[in-house]
């Protein structure tokens, strides 16, 4: 690990940041670069990438939006840049801005050494004071992933200006991961603190130019980039009205790179053999269900028989006419987190026998079912009603217009059951479990939680091994298969599917993608 951890961040200049396998369907997708194309010769300076954006982030601030493509992770990783960076072909987190990152022998001290000569793009330096401030403040700020970082990280001393060291309340032998994301993401001192007054100033290969809300944002590159100044003139962001609608953008030329999530969207594009970076997101087509008291999923019988009731293959096929990314466990067989423990096996009968005992009990068998925009969605949602229905619930079917309006419904607990994605990544399951599977986490959004999932979660973090860490994945899915805090449908592969005349392109965690090495030929 401290040989791959001091292992050199710098840009590929390969086509596509690195070679990946070839793709022409669902089944063939992993971690990493597939379909890369041959760079036609060395690379040529100017132009302006354009990205078509899966939704438009709140905030360009890392304290208060979380680092992934699907809420602007890719702009913000490119105006910051990060200390860690994810490497999908060695699955393993390699320095970017930091020079090194080393554990002690029980990984609750991390060492972190930075690059000489990083500065930000208002010419102040990234040292250890400015490192220090912006993971303060990122703890301070009450973001999504605060209370992670606030539980673990105990202490972050400067013994000089290269060097931060990290004392941490347990082991985490894949704390290097969380440095990838947000709390890696340095801001600079100038920047201000998070609210109306930030101003986004960070260390990435492009600097914040302009935001036209609902429309697109622009970037524009660096100079004094430390990687070097970048092949390009700049990186726009489109905000597209639909997926279906920038799918086409892209076919037709229009883009030169697209975030596709759903197989509707991505097989058309996939079977072109498009180049792009996959990262595969467990449990990101799910069904959570609302167990706050007073709602139906208060009762565990409940509960359970949603969980029953539902095939997902049959869904999936009803949906997408594909149920390739269909299942009821945590993490399918393309994981390093796939256990030998399966997911719930649907069981029409034992779920009607437990919706007719809470029933009996005053259950009145009604429940609210939301969902996003989008003819899959819908599909989706028909295909849910059809087979909760056939064991003896009765479900109103709620489409929103727009994602915020389904969102909103989901924080305000205006739901039974609801449309979601947890989204487990490849590199570190963790932080994301403790958001949304811990009784302490801020994404749970009404959702059962226990003290012993807690227990089982926690359990997961501090193992040290690919053995032991499965076998607490294993001990976490028998208790999602008890407690059924939400139903599993399956997962999606996000795919950022690229034009074939762009190369360079590197990708992170969460699906980021940084431009600074990236050229248009």
């Amino acid at each position: 690990m401290a040989l791959l951890l001091a292992a050199s961040g710098c840009a590929s200049t390969d086509a596509q940041g690195g070679a990946g396998g070839e793709a022409t369907g669902l089944a063939d997708l992993r971690d990493g670069m597939v379909n890369a194309v041959d760079a036609p010769g060395d690379p040529r300076a100017g132009g302006v990438v354009n990205f078509g954006a899966y939704s438009e982030p709140t905030s360009l601030d890392p304290a208060k939006t979380i680092a992934a493509v699907t809420t602007g992770g890719i702009e913000m990783v490119n105006i910051y840049d990060s200390l860690m960076r994810y490497d999908a072909e060695q699955q393993a987190d390699v320095p970017q801005m930091a020079e090194s990152l080393t554990p002690d022998d029980t990984f609750t001290t991390w060492t972190l050494t930075l690059r000489d000569g990083v500065t930000f793009s208002d010419g102040t330096p990234v040292d250890a004071a400015a490192v220090k401030a912006s993971q303060e403040r990122f703890g301070a700020a009450n973001g999504p992933d605060a209370a992670v970082w606030n539980a673990n990280v105990v202490d972050i001393a400067t013994p000089d200006d290269q060097t931060v060291v990290y004392t941490l309340d347990h082991p985490w032998p894949l704390f290097s991961n969380t440095l990838t994301t947000g709390a890696g993401m340095i801001v600079a001192p100038a920047a201000g603190p998070p609210g109306d007054g930030f101003t986004p100033i960070g260390a990435g290969p492009f600097e914040f130019s302009a935001w036209a809300q609902g429309t697109s944002m622009e970037l524009t590159a660096r100079e004094d980039y430390w990687g070097g100044a970048p092949h390009l003139d700049g990186l726009k962001t489109v905000y597209l009205p639909a997926t279906e609608v920038g799918r086409q953008t892209f076919l037709n030329g229009g883009l030169d790179t697209i975030l596709l999530r759903e197989p509707v969207d991505i097989t058309p594009v996939l079977s072109e053999g498009y180049p792009g970076y996959v990262a595969m997101t467990a449990i990101s087509n799910t069904a959570i269900i609302n167990a706050a008291p007073g709602e139906a999923g208060a009762d565990p019988r409940v509960r359970k028989a949603v969980q029953l009731a539902v095939d997902p293959a049959a869904i999936a096929q009803r949906t997408y006419g594909d149920d390739a990314v269909a299942g009821s466990a945590l993490f399918a067989d393309y994981s390093r987190w796939h256990t030998d423990v399966a997911g719930p096996v649907a069981d029409p009968d034992a779920a009607r026998a437990l919706v007719a005992q809470a029933k009996a009990d005053g259950f009145d068998g009604n429940l609210v079912l939301d969902s996003g925009p989008g003819q899959s969605k819908q599909r989706q949602m028909l295909a849910l009603e059809a087979q909760l229905e056939a064991v003896g619930f009765a479900v109103e079917a709620r489409q929103q217009q727009t994602f915020p309006d389904h969102i909103r419904a989901i924080a305000q607990g205006d739901y039974d059951l609801a449309e979601w994605g947890i989204n487990l990544r490849e590199p570190d399951p963790y932080v994301k479990m403790v958001a949304a599977m811990h009784s302490g986490g801020k994404q749970t959004y009404g959702m059962y939680t226990s003290a012993r999932m807690d227990e089982l979660i926690t359990a997961f973090q501090t193992a040290d091994g690919d053995e032991a860490k499965l076998a607490a994945m294993a001990g976490i899915q028998r208790q999602v298969n008890e407690d059924a805090p939400f139903l599993v449908m399956g997962f999606y592969p996000e795919y950022v599917a690229m034009q074939r005349n762009l190369h360079g392109v590197v990708g992170s965690s969460g699906t980021m993608l940084l431009f600074g090495d990236a050229w248009k030929g």
